[in-house]
């Protein structure tokens, strides 16, 4: 079954059968500004959720926070292995619409979940529009009853991604845009909260994450995404826009937007900022 592949609005997502959908919790506390609580998600899925929801936690079960970065960022891509057994503890089956929300529109881990189901071939998986904010608003089913599901086979591969190599190659060429996702004062280096150098990678532009979002944490509508970004990456195909942000979880974000609004086929640079600066002999640039 395929509802969506994108984005999905709470009456549509409270209207699959229970036996047809798959609800993800990905909440998690990125960066707050009492200071990052990684715990927090896990608490919050305990209290309430969506009602069926399984948990996917961004340190845990969407990232490799076991092994040294070395160069692959602050929130380094889990191995397909790993994605592989979450999905068969969640009971993931291919006919299965997967539905994946956060407390942030969106912008922290769904969409990063989003994104590695896509690296892993599933189409039928999307954001929940609004979040976890935009389902409870709407006065829709929660609980904090843990989920019995059947456990599932399965063994998914990751697409390549962009690496540090061929990005350094298609940014010399001009055959690659980059977009930087971070807020703009971050991308100009004028503050630096997380990473030792502060700046962005030269050629890079600026597109922050949170303009995808109207005042309500709900996308923005497909054409006004798509006139913005097209704005922005002008003659470059979809295909050869690249996104970056920190640590590779917001930029996942503006990938998601440029698929909402048609612009399908840009990838990510996983390692992201976080990763760039790894590498003291590659370049950096500050200001706009």
């Amino acid at each position: 079954m395929l509802i969506s592949r994108t984005l999905i609005d709470t009456a549509t997502a409270a209207q699959l059968p229970a036996h047809d959908v798959l609800f993800v919790d990905a909440r998690f506390d990125l960066n707050q500004p009492g200071g990052r609580d990684p715990g927090k998600g896990d608490q919050d899925y305990a209290l309430s959720h969506v009602s069926g929801a399984v948990r996917a936690d961004l340190d845990r079960d969407l990232a490799d926070m076991v092994k040294p970065p070395s160069g692959r960022g602050r929130h380094p891509l889990p191995s397909a292995v790993t994605f592989s057994a979450w999905l068969s503890r969640a009971g993931w089956r291919p006919d299965l619409q997967v539905v994946v929300y956060d407390a942030a529109g969106g912008s922290l881990a769904a969409a990063r979940f989003w994104w590695l189901a896509r690296l892993a071939g599933i189409d039928n998986v999307a954001v929940l529009d609004g979040g976890w904010p935009a389902w409870v608003t709407a006065g829709l089913p929660t609980d904090n009853v843990l989920p019995m599901r059947e456990p599932t086979a399965v063994h998914v591969n990751f697409h390549q991604a962009v690496t540090a190599e061929e990005l350094k190659e298609g940014l010399a060429s001009g055959r690659l845009l980059l977009l930087d996702a971070r807020a703009a004062p971050r991308f100009r280096g004028d503050i630096e909260p997380l990473d030792p150098v502060a700046g962005h990678v030269p050629g890079a532009r600026n597109r922050p994450f949170s303009d995808n979002l109207d005042a309500e944490g709900r996308f923005r509508s497909p054409e006004e995404l798509r006139r913005a970004f097209s704005a922005i990456i002008g003659p470059h195909p979809p295909e050869d826009v690249v996104h970056m942000c920190g640590s590779g979880v917001t930029a996942c974000h503006n990938l998601l937007a440029m698929d909402y609004a048609g612009l399908c086929g840009s990838r990510l640079f996983a390692p992201s900022w976080s990763g760039w600066v790894s590498d003291p002999s590659r370049p950096v640039a500050t200001g706009d």
